[in-house]
């Protein structure tokens, strides 16, 4: 189901980052050392601004991205 706050993601498996571009601000975040488990439930859950705030935000280190965005694995 595409999502009102999100508009894509993206998860590095290397470094461990997900990169979350959000609808209202237009800014992308990356959140640090995200283990790939809690990227794939994120992906595949129905409702991706609930999961979010239910198990990403706040539960991981983050910072404001900075440059042009890459691809996305948006849904």
């Amino acid at each position: 189901m595409p999502s009102t706050s999100i508009s894509k993601f993206d998860y590095d498996p290397d470094t461990r980052v997900l990169s979350v571009w959000f609808v209202a601000s237009g800014k992308h975040y990356e959140f640090l050392d995200v283990p790939l488990e809690a990227f794939a439930a994120f992906q595949t859950a129905f409702a991706k601004g609930r999961y979010f705030n239910n198990h990403i935000r706040n539960h991981y280190a983050f910072r404001l991205a900075q440059g042009m965005p890459g691809n996305s694995s948006s849904d």
